[in-house]
């Protein structure tokens, strides 16, 4: 599958296709925490990761990696595991995200762009 860029918002229904024809039930996710998109789609986090940088100037310090389970909601909606998150030269030594306000911001993005299904 194509990586797509998600500036705006994208429903729950897409992302649960999008694990379907991947992963079954997560979808990987790249956040620029600067600009506050996404990049979904990508068979590893890398790719996604590169294709903000190439299409959207995403600056390396500013992207994490995450899993999405859109089939759940509230905390269990987001993964915090990625080995593009091991960022030594920018205080993150881990898969996971160790500051919390990174991981605030995320959350905050997420819920931004994420929306429930619309009503049939």
């Amino acid at each position: 599958m194509e990586v797509k860029i998600v500036k705006d918002t994208i429903n729950k229904k897409e992302l649960i296709d999008i694990a379907r024809g991947q992963f079954g039930d997560l979808v990987k996710a790249v956040v620029d925490i600067e600009k506050r998109i996404m990049a979904v789609g990508g068979e590893m986090h890398s790719d996604e990761e590169v294709a903000l940088m190439e299409q959207e100037n995403s600056k390396r310090e500013h992207t994490w990696g995450i899993n999405l389970y859109p089939e759940k909601s509230g905390e269990e909606l987001i993964e915090f595991d990625s080995i593009i998150n091991l960022k030594p030269s920018f205080g993150n030594r881990s898969r996971d995200i160790d500051n919390p306000e990174i991981k605030k911001k995320i959350r905050d993005i997420i819920k931004k762009l994420v929306r429930a299904n619309p009503s049939l």
